[in-house]
């Protein structure tokens, strides 16, 4: 029960600081549009009136950067339950990036 308990607890958690991340990052991107282009980002990137590549540049940058500031926020997260527990939350898994020789195909 105590397991479920830091699980609920590291998710409430990485959630918030995501959420923190993402809004941090989309104010600092609507700021930069606005120095940069002298306009207001697209409300809507699908409406007819915004040109296609003022809707496609800013899809691509807000989209990248706030996946960016998210998966960072969600990283620190994981890293201070770890130091704060001793060990990695419940639903974070090690991903198996780093093959060792038993796992290998053979040549």
């Amino acid at each position: 029960m105590a397991s479920d308990d830091g699980s609920k607890v590291f998710s409430a958690f990485s959630l918030a600081a995501a959420l923190g991340a993402a809004a941090l990052a989309k104010r600092g991107l609507t700021t930069t549009w606005r120095a940069t282009t002298g306009k207001n980002p697209p409300a809507n990137p699908a409406d007819p009136d915004v040109s296609l590549g003022e809707a496609v540049a800013w899809a691509a940058v807000s989209g990248t950067m706030i996946g960016l500031a998210r998966m960072l926020a969600s990283r620190k997260a994981a890293s201070y339950y770890a130091r704060s527990t001793g060990h990695l939350p419940p639903q974070l898994k090690r991903d198996g990036q780093h093959a060792d020789a038993s796992t290998r195909p053979p040549t």
